[in-house]
């Protein structure tokens, strides 16, 4: 696809300010997850006990924001690492890259919400707080492997010096993530408590999907006219 009519000049600006834009957007949705986080609130003479009661009540929500915070952070790493490799851009790339930041920015929500309805071990019983969540996560997920896609594309003429092996385990590490939730959201369904624990598989796999992109990394350095695609 060509690049919208702009001046010549304005080619690499329109490119930064698609950047900057994205980075707001994930500056400011990191930031709006804390606001659901409460300061305990106790009557005078208070016992530390009672204290401490109303601070477990908080911990769902502190558990809510720790996790979105590190996924908002791992997939705003995603997408620094992905538009380094950008020179170009067309309005298809603008579109998905507004869908993919749609799903960012409604996240603190969908955590909130998640988060709520873990509190008593009643609530945890519910499902659908918890399957909003992980759509919101599989949709993010999934147009993070779609942006990806499109810009590791060399018909697309949008990135250069995009190298075969970042994309191909580029758009495998979009895909873990969402997978994983959903085999959680499965096992929710029969044991809701073990069905959560599936989470803690992620930074295994990512560990090992690592692992496999270092050594496809030696690979290239050792021989890097059989590994290496310049677009």
């Amino acid at each position: 696809m060509l690049s919208l009519p702009h001046h010549p000049h304005k080619q690499e600006f329109q490119v930064e300010r698609l950047i900057f834009f994205s980075d707001a957007v994930f500056a400011i949705a990191i930031t709006i997850l804390v606001i659901d986080l409460k300061v305990p609130m106790v009557p005078e003479n208070s016992t530390e006990g009672q204290f401490l009661n109303e601070f477990a009540k908080q911990i769902p929500q502190l558990l809510g924001f720790v996790m979105s915070f590190f996924l908002i952070g791992i997939y705003w790493t995603a997408h620094h690492n992905m538009f380094g490799y950008v020179i170009n851009y067309s309005k298809r790339l603008l579109w998905i890259n507004l869908i993919f930041l749609f799903t960012i920015v409604i996240m603190p929500f969908t955590t909130a919400i998640y988060s709520e309805y873990s509190v008593t071990e009643g609530h945890l019983k519910l499902i659908s707080p918890y399957a909003i969540y992980v759509f919101n996560i599989c949709f993010t997920g999934i147009m993070n492997f779609i942006l990806l896609a499109y810009i590791t594309n060399p018909k697309h003429k949008i990135s250069e010096f995009v190298s075969v092996n970042y994309a191909k385990y580029g758009k495998i590490r979009s895909l873990v993530t969402p997978t994983i939730f959903l085999i959680s959201l499965l096992v929710c369904f029969f044991d809701p408590g073990t069905g959560r624990m599936v989470l803690f598989l992620i930074p295994f796999a990512m560990a090992y999907i690592g692992r496999k992109i270092r050594k496809e990394n030696a690979v290239v350095i050792s021989h890097p006219g059989k590994k290496v695609k310049k677009q």
